[in-house]
């Protein structure tokens, strides 16, 4: 199937070949018959990607600060590479899309094949959208008209939130094709509707829509003007539809509300704002997210658990149930938003036409009813192939993430392994990536991958809840298996894994098994097992991993997708203590936050301790509640009164070392090329593997005990 992508490294826009998409539960898959570009959002989105560095710094100053302090902690080159590795992954831009569901996922009742819907899936032959973001379209509205839901559904939320009343003076400011049909709800609602703009084509549909107009570019005054339309009482409520970075239409807002009015920011504005101008009316002042409530709440999105309707009427996706029932009942005229009408194959000339004529409206893409089967093929050849060396590492990824495609998926490829197929449910990673990194195959077709014979060994970098269940069938097909951590999130799950390796290892096969604990590969930990192995006194070791804090709602932090940030993330430093000290766990104590109202989760500021079986012990802080100024991750080792400290795998110092001061490089290295180098190595020489495969089961099992110790708490 095509789709449309957005480099936003570079601004240009593609229309690239991609698997289709694996149906998920809880999901529909639908095959498109038109899209509607939102000229607004996507021409801001192709700007943002042709601006240089510079630019985009500028357009996101939050996210410079991230960047800096990164760079304190990180250290400038790896800050660079992280950078330039976020822009350079496409997106794919859209969200009005209108198509036939083809198959419906589990749990999914309210939809079934053959159903006409709108969702906000992507400009894309195939898409797989949550069931709670798609609506069925009445039989009496065509596909063009039904196209304009999504964004219809935006402007609804804004009026919504201004909860206007019969006979209100409402001002629009800004009449893009938001603020158009945001002017036509609001005489729906039996509002009257002044509209506020610069472009006068706009203004000419907006006053054959019903309202009164205000031309600022003859140099209009909206303030007095928007008085006067309100007989010298001032504007009810104001939408603000209107994108531009000034503070202009925030004031203008102001000054013409009446007392006690309400404003809505529906666009994008400046938003330094004046007190005075809000203080002496006590005005109130609300911004619209997006479609309505469930937007960006994965439980609702992903998930698909609604909210109840005696308690939320209106859901984002029952705004696009109002906006279509609008449609058949003939109350939104949407034909004369209707700029230019494209063929999908040629889209990318409607994209080349954004910075050149800013007047447009809609522009509707619309999609040649081929034979669908063509459009579900879920493998693709990205890069060909010849042949593949079978006595080496032949790879296939199955998950595509940030780290992955980032950190992991480069590793592979720099230290050579032949890369055979990548995976992923959507299909836009997998093309991506798989392009961008020389893999032969781009797919969402993970059994493919399993059954494939000339593949031998499996990367699996998927969420965590996904682990052990792909660790398992890789070795039940006899494939050599790369596993991101965790390699469970729970005592069953590990189970499963241990029995299907020691089923494989009493074949007497040579499969090997590796967690991607990547620390103990890095250069300084390599210096630091160096230096420790003449000492035969126990050691003690504390470190202090500075977590810093992310979303309660993060994936990762669900115990039953994620597991945890313990079993999830602290096993990487229980399992580089057990390599520093290199001998068996024998003890095992842990100490959270107590419950208290100012967190919501606890297990991720926790204290670990473990005790060894020659005496040593450690002490491993896990804590979310730090600065991102102070250094991530601290190690410390003392013995023999002599002291290792290394900060960020950046920094390593000795105190009381013979010949041995500091270690410091210029980038930070915290063994991922390493770690994948000696398992490939490994494979293609028929060595042990890198880590015993005893640790690597003592260390998932310790991980998740330390994880029920504090939950019991």
């Amino acid at each position: 199937m095509k789709q449309i992508l957005q480099d936003m490294g570079n601004g240009n826009t593609n229309l690239s070949e991609s698997p289709a998409p694996s149906v998920r539960s809880g999901h529909c898959l639908i095959e498109t018959s038109a899209s509607l570009i939102s000229v607004g959002t996507e021409r801001m989105l192709v700007d943002f990607g042709k601006s240089n560095y510079l630019q985009k710094a500028k357009q996101q100053p939050d996210k410079v600060k991230m960047v800096l302090n990164k760079i304190k902690t990180d250290g400038l080159f790896t800050t660079v590479d992280a950078v330039r590795s976020k822009l350079a992954q496409p997106i794919p831009l859209g969200y009005c899309n209108v198509g036939k569901v083809l198959e419906a996922g589990n749990g999914v009742s309210e939809f079934k094949s053959g159903d006409r819907v709108v969702s906000n899936g992507p400009h894309a032959e195939i898409v797989r959208v949550g069931k709670n973001l798609c609506a069925k379209i009445p039989d009496n509205v065509d596909d063009e008209s039904a196209a304009f839901t999504v964004l219809a559904a935006i402007g609804l939320q804004g009026v919504r939130l201004a909860a206007p009343t019969l006979g209100e003076s409402v001002a629009v400011i800004g009449v893009g094709l938001i603020g158009l049909l945001t002017v036509q709800l609001l005489k729906a609602n039996g509002c009257r509707v002044f509209a506020i703009d610069y472009d006068e084509q706009k203004l000419l549909l907006a006053e054959k829509f019903g309202a009164e107009v205000c031309n600022l570019s003859q140099g209009a005054d909206p303030v007095s003007q928007g008085y006067a339309f309100s007989d010298g009482n001032g504007i009810d409520a104001v939408i603000i539809t209107a994108s531009t970075k000034s503070n202009d239409p925030v004031s203008q807002a102001a000054q013409m509300s009446r007392k006690n009015g309400r404003i809505v920011l529906v666009g994008v504005t400046g938003l330094e704002l004046n007190r005075s101008e809000f203080y002496e009316k006590e005005l109130s002042f609300q911004v619209s997210c997006s479609y309505g409530p469930g937007r960006y709440d994965a439980t609702y999105e992903e998930k698909g658990q609604d909210y109840p309707i005696g308690l939320v009427r209106w859901t984002e996706q029952r705004n696009f149930e109002a906006i279509l029932n609008m449609m058949s009942e003939g109350k939104l005229d949407l034909k004369p938003l209707i700029s230019k009408r494209i063929e999908f194959q040629n889209a990318i000339e409607a994209y080349d036409s954004l910075a050149s004529e800013t007047s447009l409206l809609g522009i509707i893409l619309q999609y040649t009813s081929q034979d669908t089967s063509s459009k579900l093929i879920k493998s693709i050849v990205v890069n060909p192939v010849d042949e593949f060396e079978a006595k080496k590492p032949v790879v296939a990824f199955i998950g595509a993430g940030n780290y992955a495609s980032r950190v992991l998926i480069p590793a592979f490829k720099e230290v050579g392994a032949q890369l055979h197929s990548i995976s992923t449910s959507s299909g836009i990673n997998s093309v991506i990536h798989g392009a961008k990194n020389n893999f032969h195959k781009a797919t969402t077709d993970n059994n493919a991958i399993f059954q494939d014979k000339a593949i031998n060994t499996l990367a699996i970098v998927t969420q965590h809840d996904s682990h052990a269940t792909f660790v398992k069938k890789a070795l039940e097909y006899g494939k050599n298996v790369f596993v991101e951590k965790p390699l469970a999130i729970n005592t069953e799950e590990l189970n499963d894994v241990q029995n299907a390796y020691n089923a494989l290892a009493a074949t007497k096969q040579d499969v090997k098994l590796m967690v991607g604990f990547n620390r103990r590969f890095s250069p300084h930990v390599k210096k630091m097992k160096l230096l420790l192995a003449g000492m035969t006194e126990a050691k003690s070791i504390l470190m202090t991993v500075n977590a810093g804090a992310i979303p309660v709602d993060h994936w990762i932090q669900d115990n039953i997708k994620g597991g945890g940030r313990i079993i999830g993330e602290a096993c990487h430093f229980i399992d580089l203590m057990r390599h520093l000290v290199g001998f068996p766990i024998v003890s095992i104590q842990a100490r959270r936050f107590g419950d208290n109202s100012g967190s919501a989760i606890n297990e991720d500021k926790a204290v670990i301790v473990l005790g060894f079986e020659d005496g040593s012990f450690g002490t491993i802080n896990y804590l979310a509640n730090g600065a991102s100024s102070f250094p991530k991750e601290r190690i410390e080792v003392f013995c023999s009164g002599r002291i290792l400290q290394l900060d960020n795998f950046r920094k390593m110092t000795g105190f009381g070392w013979k010949g041995f001061k500091k270690m410091n490089l210029w980038q930070q290295d915290k063994g991922q090329k390493n770690c994948v180098a000696e398992f490939l190595i490994a494979i293609s020489e028929g060595k042990a593997p890198p880590i015993a495969i005893d640790e690597i089961f003592e260390v998932a099992r310790v991980s998740i005990e330390v994880a029920e110790i504090l939950r019991s708490q």
